[in-house]
């Protein structure tokens, strides 16, 4: 650390999109004796989980928990879904999407690419024409927010479209769900995936599949290739009563998420939309208001993570770095190619005006820090103005 002063209250606040920070209430559940995942007490709590998902899905389709994190219900969908050899289409605009086409090279399919650099929204009218010019694509895999670069994709669009082909839709929604709006069963979409450590307020450590009826039928027509995540064994066992898991259910886990989705229920599914949508118009006035530009294709549906470029000026590898150690923030910088041009502020979950202010002024002292010519202030008061203009509460 030489030549940089420490973080001089140690108090740390984590600005990621995943994991993201915990409420109190869901902190404290997660102190208490463990629970046999057969005990009755126990089952009351994920009769109860399972009942309250589909609210944030927005769908009646089963939702399926897993022990996993996010990728582990990628995986679940996939292996489901698609046999060695069968066309699909991937679409792949950042570090995440591409997780659909690796997972897809290992399952053995023959995946048609649509890759228009990270970044960039994807485009409808491009699946349609992939779509006609490679007939036999019976499933079509999306990302809702790509948390790598920012941008929240038009996936209604996308799935009336694969749905004129008469394929399948799959969208993961890992960072997205609960942040961005998502509207399943309204918007056509088949599968739906995610995790429970990002918009859900809850530790990293549950996958979940919002899988419809025709999904499920494709998945139980097409046996073998999967055993854990098999999305028959999970369903059967999740539809008795009471509900239970085929497995070792991630009890610790469910019981912070049943606590996370009692608040998101008092909250309203509606009102977490708006809060999020208020959240991200404030960063991104002060991003702007600090003379620097957003990155990619955002837009009012970027309400996940704000990423912006790095001035040119500094070592933008060192950002994250100082965030973190002279003033306490973990926010992400860029990945891969991205590495030391950008830096991405989250505003998934559980938070409040208060953690967008305190991001903004940790990124102006940064710039001030590393040479950039910066205008301290500027970036927290044009938050503060959003704030102010829209005259609601917006704590977590």
């Amino acid at each position: 650390m030489s030549g940089q002063a420490p973080n001089p209250f140690n108090k740390k606040i984590l600005a990621t999109a995943g994991p993201t920070p915990l409420p109190p209430r869901v902190s404290s559940v997660m102190s208490e004796p463990v629970l046999y995942h057969r005990d009755p007490a126990f089952a009351a709590i994920y009769e109860r989980v399972l009942n309250r998902l589909p609210e944030v899905f927005q769908t009646s389709n089963d939702v399926l928990l897993f022990a996993s994190t996010g990728s582990g219900a990628m995986e679940s969908a996939v292996s489901n879904l698609v046999q060695p050899g069968q066309k699909v289409l991937a679409c792949a605009t950042g570090k995440f999407g591409e997780r659909w086409l690796q997972l897809l090279d290992a399952q053995g399919a023959e995946t048609v690419r649509y890759e228009p650099g990270w970044g960039v929204r994807i485009d409808a009218d491009e699946v349609d024409r992939l779509l006609t010019e490679n007939p036999g694509c019976e499933v079509v895999f999306a990302t809702l927010s790509e948390t790598s670069t920012g941008v929240v994709h038009d996936v209604q669009a996308i799935a009336a479209v694969a749905k004129k082909h008469g394929a399948l839709t799959v969208v993961d929604a890992v960072s997205g769900l609960g942040a961005a709006e998502l509207r399943q069963d309204d918007w056509g979409i088949d599968v739906v995936v995610s995790g429970s450590q990002k918009a859900l307020m809850a530790p990293p450590g549950i996958g979940l599949a919002s899988v419809s009826a025709a999904a499920l039928d494709r998945a139980e027509s097409q046996p073998g290739g999967r055993y854990y995540f098999d999305w028959g064994r999970t369903a059967k066992a999740q539809r008795k009563s009471p509900p239970s898991s085929p497995f070792t259910a991630p009890v610790t886990i469910v019981s912070a998420l049943d606590v996370a989705l009692d608040m998101i229920h008092e909250e309203g599914i509606e009102n977490v939309f708006a809060r999020h949508a208020l959240l991200a118009k404030a960063t991104r006035a002060g991003v702007a208001a600090l003379g620097l530009n957003l990155y990619g294709d955002p837009d009012e549906r970027s309400n996940v993570v704000t990423a912006l470029e790095l001035p040119s000026d500094i070592d933008g590898g060192k950002v994250p770095k100082i965030l973190r150690d002279q003033f306490g923030i973990t926010a992400n910088g860029g990945q891969d190619d991205l590495k030391g041009k950008i830096l991405r502020i989250a505003h998934c979950g559980y938070f409040g005006a208060f953690d967008i202010l305190t991001s903004l002024a940790g990124l102006e002292l940064t710039l001030e820090t590393l040479g950039h010519a910066t205008q301290l202030g500027a970036g927290v008061g044009a938050a503060q103005r959003v704030f102010l203009d829209a005259g609601v509460s917006v704590t977590a």
